[in-house]
């Protein structure tokens, strides 16, 4: 008898009775920390972490990963043809001092309907990652300005908010993260494709003559305006003694934005494929030999006689000062699910 009852009060003391029910409270608290959370899965993560907030995060952390990368394994085979191209301008340049540094990125992101590429968390993201990679672009070592960057290498990279980078740089979450979390929640495949970004120094003071502008123009926007189905990322270089006068001024500002804005037109709206004719035969690629039709204020032909034009009318380009002016360096053109060299 003796003996049955120190069994039943030992077991009374080594109790294996489950944790105390979460309190709605800690339920609250969780699903602010975490957005999106569903109020079961919320439930269940501080229950298998007895009620600890900091467990459940971690729990949710790795139920995540876990889910996400079952989803990505299970849509692999499907094709992602739909989707965005979206720019970030962090640093136009053309501007007083450290102002004049040039730093931007262009990236399409891809997934299987255009019922998707409308959503707000996939704009959203899309923005995110553009802006993470122009935030972590390096100044080009080659001839070019605008290069390639390793999507591979981007998706290990910490995503930043184009909205508040101060409070996701100390984020764990990285770009490949975000894309397979974003899986779990449209319950389609999405792809980062390609990237393209520019990073540049301002010229040293004894070069203010010298000046670059990088640009964005995009077709087809829906929610957010620097995402669109057809796109391109332009650099333009400034050439003139009245160049450190020039870009203090509003109204030059304003004049050097809607010429950005032509330009980009005529990009994305014109087979443009190179800046100039390589041979010097007429080349229907080519930017500087398109019509002239999407400038405001037509005062040329082509597209090159408007650049000379507008240069000689706003100041830029003097008769004493020789090779003034302004001139399309590069630019980039995307349009949405396009064959590439690569596929």
């Amino acid at each position: 008898m003796f003996a049955a009852r120190r069994v039943a009060a030992a077991s009374r003391l080594y109790s294996t009775a489950p944790p105390a029910k979460p309190s709605v409270k800690l339920i609250g608290e969780l699903r602010k920390l975490v957005d999106g959370v569903p109020l079961s899965k919320a439930r269940e993560a501080l229950a298998a972490s007895n009620n600890d907030l900091q467990g459940a995060l971690k729990w949710l952390d790795a139920d995540r990963a876990a889910t996400g990368a079952a989803k990505v394994a299970k849509l692999a085979d499907r094709h992602a043809g739909q989707g965005l191209v979206g720019v970030q301008v962090l640093s136009p340049g053309c501007r007083p001092g450290a102002a004049g540094a040039v730093r931007a990125a262009m990236v399409e992101l891809n997934c299987e309907t255009d019922f998707v590429a409308r959503n707000e968390l996939f704009g959203k993201l899309l923005c995110d990652i553009a802006h993470t990679a122009a935030f972590h672009a390096e100044p080009a070592s080659g001839e070019k300005f605008i290069q390639a960057v390793s999507c591979d290498a981007l998706n290990e990279a910490p995503l930043l908010d184009h909205l508040n980078p101060q409070t996701s740089s100390t984020s764990h979450v990285t770009v490949g993260e975000a894309v397979r979390d974003l899986v779990t929640k449209v319950g389609e495949k999405v792809t980062l494709r390609r990237v393209v970004s520019i990073a540049r120094d301002p010229f040293p003071a004894q070069q203010r003559h010298l000046g670059l502008r990088i640009f964005p123009y995009l077709h087809g926007s829906v929610h957010i305006p620097t995402n669109g189905t057809k796109g391109t990322l332009a650099l333009l270089a400034l050439k003139s003694p009245q160049l450190p006068s020039l870009i203090v001024s509003d109204e030059f500002q304003q004049k050097l934005a809607a010429l950005e804005r032509s330009i980009g037109r005529t990009i994305v709206g014109f087979p443009t494929a190179v800046i100039r004719s390589q041979t010097g035969e007429p080349n229907p690629e080519a930017l500087y030999e398109q019509p002239s039709d999407m400038f405001t204020d037509k005062q040329g032909n082509n597209v090159e006689e408007e650049l000379r034009h507008w240069a000689r009318k706003v100041g830029l380009a003097t008769e004493d000062a020789e090779g003034s002016g302004i001139e399309v360096l590069e630019f980039a053109k995307w349009s949405v699910g396009e064959l590439t060299e690569s596929n």
